[in-house]
């Protein structure tokens, strides 16, 4: 059985040197090749791969929102999420958007390979190191408010500015932003940000 993949990741030559190394499995063809998040559904669609291999961090939709949306759209194809960012958000927000399978790009090729085998025969393959700082860690205490008002929070901007791309009141941001240091154990917004980030909850 010839196992169909799609590879999505935004730097083009970790993916076409990725495309060149699995192509060289014997059981393995690449069908699709897309460098944006928001092209990976369409592929999907067009040449119903049986695994797709999505990057987190890609322009027009990331890897996770991506897999939630192929999840409905293209049920059969299995997404493993491949990813230079080891971090235990990431696995839990991965599972929930629908991923079977999550690697880290550093792990070795015959690793990335039997992890697509195993992912094809419906098994879930999780990096075992991952898996124990996932459990460790515990799930992101922010609300779904909180992450957008610190990722809002990014640029620099000001609460009123969020205020504005949000359409909520100073105070209300002003709130969100406390709960989130809070919640980070920090003392400002842009450590708050910054713990999130390393911890994969944003």
């Amino acid at each position: 059985m010839t196992v169909r993949l799609l590879l999505a990741d935004d730097q083009e030559l970790i993916r076409t040197a990725l495309a060149a190394l699995l192509d060289l499995e014997p059981d393995f063809e690449v069908v699709a090749q897309v460098g944006r998040g928001d092209e990976v559904v369409a592929a999907a669609e067009r040449e119903r791969p049986d695994v797709a291999l999505l990057d987190v961090e890609m322009p027009g939709l990331d890897g996770l929102a991506a897999a939630a949306v192929l999840a409905g759209r293209v049920p059969d194809c299995r997404v493993v999420i491949l990813t230079t960012f080891g971090r235990a958000g990431y696995l839990r927000r991965a599972m929930e958007a629908g991923a079977v399978g999550f690697v880290v790009k550093d792990a070795p090729a015959e690793a990335l390979a039997d992890a697509i085998r195993r992912v094809a025969r419906g098994e879930r393959v999780v990096d075992p190191a991952l898996a124990a700082a996932t459990l460790a860690a515990g799930a992101s205490p922010l609300t779904a408010r909180e992450r957008d008002v610190l990722n809002a929070s990014r640029s620099g901007a000001s609460v009123a500015e969020i205020a504005g791309k949000l359409f909520l009141s100073e105070g209300t941001v002003r709130n969100y932003l406390s709960a989130a240091i809070a919640k980070t154990g920090t003392q400002n917004r842009m450590e708050a940000l910054r713990v999130a980030d390393d911890r994969g909850w944003l």
